[in-house]
């Protein structure tokens, strides 16, 4: 599988893995500790063939995805569950693209999504209430189920609704999504 666009990723180790997984070209972050050149780097990339941000699904990761989706708008985002991106052996406490599976990385390059800045909110917080992502005891869990779905990875109550937005996820995408997980919710109180 070939990709045309840079994907950003944190680390050595990560470009190593998505090598193993796709043809593409990697730009580094050297983890958080991004730099004006790292983004400068990205914004040329950018210019010239496009970037997927990949980085791992913790709180750094997201923090270097959110400093480089604002300084490079535009960028299309990829997402790895914390699930997929936990190591396999039997203390499993590393945590990281590096230790993703070839397949669930292909899957999660397959799946790229592209931020678009949205005025008004498609979906409304009353909704995510009726369903139980937020304000509720298994809202968490219900959340991660959720992302993994839409592929939109793991959020917050209060990234939640930012996150739909910006996906652009319609009524009818959260729906199915919701009617998913209450099926699976039913089969696992048996």
């Amino acid at each position: 599988m070939k990709i045309k666009e840079f994907i950003v990723v944190e680390g050595r180790d990560d470009t190593t893995k998505i090598r193993h997984a796709v043809d593409a070209d990697t730009i580094e972050t050297n983890g958080s500790a991004i730099n004006q050149r790292t983004i400068e780097q990205i914004q040329h990339a950018m210019d010239k063939r496009g970037v997927i941000i990949f980085t791992d699904p913790d709180y750094p990761g997201e923090r270097i995805r959110h400093i480089i989706d604002q300084a490079v708008p535009g960028c299309k985002h990829a997402f790895l569950t914390q699930d997929r991106a936990r190591a396999k052996h039997p203390e499993g406490k590393s945590l990281g693209i590096e230790h993703a599976s070839v397949e669930a990385i292909r899957q999660a390059l397959k799946d790229v999504h592209e931020l678009m800045d949205v005025e008004e909110s498609m979906i409304e917080k009353s909704e995510l209430l009726r369903y139980g992502l937020i304000g509720g005891a298994d809202s968490r869990a219900r959340r991660a189920r959720l992302g993994e779905l839409l592929q939109i990875g793991h959020t917050n109550g209060k990234q939640l609704l930012k996150r739909l937005t910006t996906f652009q996820i319609t009524h009818e995408q959260l729906a199915e999504a919701m009617e998913q997980i209450e099926e699976e919710d039913k089969h696992g109180d048996e």
